[in-house]
């Protein structure tokens, strides 16, 4: 899952909200310091509240990634984009097509919730902009074990950014698809997989309903709205 979809479940407490993402935004400050699960439930009855639900917010992310990559809809769709990227990336049949549809179907599931309504990433943003992130850095840090002081100016740019609302145009989404490969340090992307995203965007969306119910079969998101 991406931003957008991890935090919407949770929107009625914003810091444990916007604490899904810590796991993420880490990978952009430093990917050796790592929010794992059993150093969070280590704070889950903690007296400090922010500290608690931080960690709460971080075992939330691991849970619905978990179950959400796990899912049969994923892991066909991911096999799917894949084996299409392959065919427009000669030669590279390694990992890059399976991170790269990987990454695609996250990103296409938010934009989805944007597109219906832009309620959703507004209160997102809302959410984040009323937690303090030197709050969020410094129960990360006491989750972690292993301080580090750019959290605050990494949450602080991505609330600047606000790339969530690119992913509704194609030719921003593939931008932003190509600073990720960057900063993972794959080779960039050609324009022929930017041709190729409304064929990849309508698979995605036709499974939409697939991929965002977990094995149990409930919901945690909004009704869908009907085409």
């Amino acid at each position: 899952m991406n931003f957008l979809c991890h935090a919407m479940p949770y929107f009625n407490d914003p810091l444990l909200a916007v604490s899904t993402g810590v796991p993420d935004w880490l990978s952009v400050v430093d990917r050796r310091i790592r929010a794992r699960g059993k150093l969070a439930r280590v704070f889950l009855d903690s007296d400090d509240n922010e500290l608690r639900l931080v960690a709460l917010g971080v075992i939330r992310h691991i849970e619905d990634d978990r179950w959400f990559h796990s899912t049969q809809a994923f892991v066909e769709t991911n096999l799917r984009l894949a084996v299409e990227l392959r065919e427009l990336l000669p030669g590279d049949a390694g990992f890059r097509p399976t991170f790269v549809g990987h990454v695609l179907i996250e990103m296409f599931l938010d934009a989805y919730w944007i597109r219906d309504d832009r309620a959703y990433c507004e209160e997102y943003y809302g959410a984040l902009r009323s937690i303090p992130p030197s709050t969020i850095e410094r129960c990360v840090n006491a989750i972690t074990g292993k301080p580090t002081d750019k959290l605050v100016s990494t949450i602080e740019r991505f609330l600047d950014a606000q790339f969530l609302y690119d992913y509704l145009d194609h030719d921003k989404l593939f931008m932003r698809l190509n600073q990720v490969m960057k900063r993972v340090g794959l080779t960039l992307l050609p324009v022929e997989v930017l041709q190729w995203l409304p064929e990849a965007d309508k698979l995605v969306e036709s499974r939409r309903q697939r991929l965002l119910t977990p094995p149990d079969a409930t919901n945690p998101f909004p009704p869908i709205p009907r085409a």
